[in-house]
């Protein structure tokens, strides 16, 4: 087939089936530590057919001569293709960009540690001190790799310019998700602010006893990690628990992980091993890779649930959809519904009374703990979404936006954060505005299940019927379409301000 050939939407779909399957792969196992170098540029170019201009005119013409869900179908094949044709040009490049990472080193007191496994590192010292010095050590590595970071970012904005035809990178990321963002950052912002005594009370509670009292006033970001383990808790919540904990919680639900073979979990420790928990859809619904690297702390815990609750939506996805709504969602926003709900699980007083034999009064203890971290999440990302659209306001030409990112992260969250860390903390995609969408809707469906079944919802086998329900319609809904099934309006953020104390 030559270079200019172009499929028709079902053969497209097909062979991006196929693209998928060995570009995830491809990436599950730089990911996990099989391998230490990346060759996703070798894929992409295997398949460099199926990207293609001619291709992209193709699908957009059917997409404009389709109705309902076959143009939703078709507008994100369309998309994927541009995609495509983005990553053609990328794919060296990013592979070389991963591949630093990977080669990175730090030496910390005589031992030298890949770049990831010192950042894995730091979560676990025990020594306020030794997370300072090893963090800034990890941090300064990651930093000398801005200029890299910046010419990919670049590179990559403008091709995504050129191949969608939207030259504003705001403009085109509402047009894929179908919101305002202005909005949307808007409206969180003032959640975030109703929250604020809260957060502020849960804080000076907390922050002494898990960081200890010689601690900054305003500790480093490097003590996040540690901050997310609950460590003086460790012994609670141990390393060796958390697998057994999870599957039965699960359980509880309606949910046998370990008997469902099309949810592979990869567990291991091993040195390469991004320390960042993940799932992988491979080929939902048969093949969805779950991935953590536990380190001890309830964060194990939280991690294994979060990322459950991807793992079964992929899974759970009805086989009989078309595979680009088993597959393709227009965002993450979808997706992260469900592994807030399942994750909010943790922060019930009574799991942690059921499963590690605490005191009621013990239980509620921890139980707000774990929701002073994830209450410091919600802030955090909140405040990356408006530095976000400061920076690609200006397409990052600002050269204060390291300082901007560290100014408005801080103060959101009491922590501070190192301006030199402004592009390695940016997701593509504004994922913070998807993160945060669910955010919002993980607190409505969990308001609409409580309502469906009592306050003990996290341990009801009705809750698995419901979400059961949802995870079959697969990728094909939108997260504001999931709010209007559950009688919501998108924005309302009311559930979520009050699941958190205000």
């Amino acid at each position: 087939m030559s270079a200019t050939a172009v499929r028709s939407p079902v053969e497209f779909e097909s062979q991006l089936q196929r693209f998928r399957y060995e570009r995830m792969e491809e990436a599950r196992a730089v990911r996990v530590g099989e391998k230490e170098v990346s060759e996703s540029a070798e894929i992409v170019a295997r398949y460099a057919e199926l990207f293609t201009r001619e291709q992209r005119d193709a699908l957009r013409d059917a997409e404009e001569a389709a109705e309902g869900d076959d143009r939703e179908r078709l507008y994100r094949l369309r998309k994927m293709c541009e995609a495509g044709l983005v990553e053609r040009e990328i794919a060296a490049a990013a592979d070389a960009l991963e591949n630093k990472l990977l080669a990175a080193r730090v030496n910390f007191r005589g031992e030298e540690l890949p770049l990831r496994a010192a950042s894995a590192r730091v979560a676990v010292l025990p020594a306020y001190g030794d997370r300072e010095e090893l963090g800034l050590l990890a941090a300064e590595r990651s930093a000398e790799l801005n200029d890299d970071r910046m010419t990919l970012l670049r590179r990559t904005e403008q091709l995504e310019a050129d191949v969608s035809g939207e030259p504003d990178p705001i403009a085109r990321a509402e047009e894929e998700k179908g919101v305002s963002l202005g909005e949307l950052a808007a409206v969180l912002a003032e959640a975030s602010a109703r929250l604020t005594d809260a957060y502020v009370a849960m804080r000076g509670r907390w922050l002494d006893r898990i960081l200890g009292s010689e601690r900054d006033e305003t500790p480093m970001s490097f003590h996040v990690g540690y901050l997310r383990r609950l460590s003086p808790l460790a012994s609670t919540y141990s390393k060796e628990r958390s697998v057994d904990v999870c599957l039965e919680t699960l359980r509880a639900i309606g949910f046998d992980l370990a008997e469902q073979p099309n949810i592979k979990l990869d567990l291991d420790d091993r040195p390469q091993k991004s320390p960042r928990a993940c799932v992988i859809p491979s080929d939902p619904p048969h093949l969805v890779h779950l991935i953590t690297r536990a380190q001890g702390g309830l964060h194990d815990y939280q991690a294994f649930l979060h990322e459950a609750g991807h793992a079964l939506h992929y899974a759970g996805s009805n086989d009989d959809l078309p595979f680009t709504f088993r597959a393709i969602a227009r965002d993450h926003a979808l997706t992260e519904i469900y592994s807030f709900i399942v994750e909010a699980i943790s922060r019930e007083s009574g799991w942690h009374e059921r499963h590690f034999g605490l005191s009621r009064e013990q239980a509620a203890q921890n139980s707000e703990a774990a929701s002073l971290v994830e209450l410091l999440l919600f802030r955090r990302y909140a405040a990356k979404l408006q530095y976000e659209l400061e920076f690609w306001g200006s397409l990052g030409e600002n050269g204060g936006m390291a300082d901007r990112y560290s100014e408005l992260l801080t103060s959101a969250t009491g922590i501070r954060y190192r301006p030199d860390a402004y592009l390695s903390d940016m997701d593509a995609g504004f994922y913070s505005a998807d993160y945060l969408r669910a955010w919002v809707r993980s607190s409505q469906l969990r308001e609409h299940v409580r309502r469906e079944t009592g306050d003990e919802w996290w341990c009801d086998p009705r809750t698995g019927d419901l979400l059961r329900s949802l995870f079959a319609e697969g990728t094909r809904p939108s997260s504001e379409q999931i709010a209007e099934q559950l009688g919501f309006d998108p924005l309302d953020t009311g559930p979520l301000v009050r699941s958190r104390g205000a």
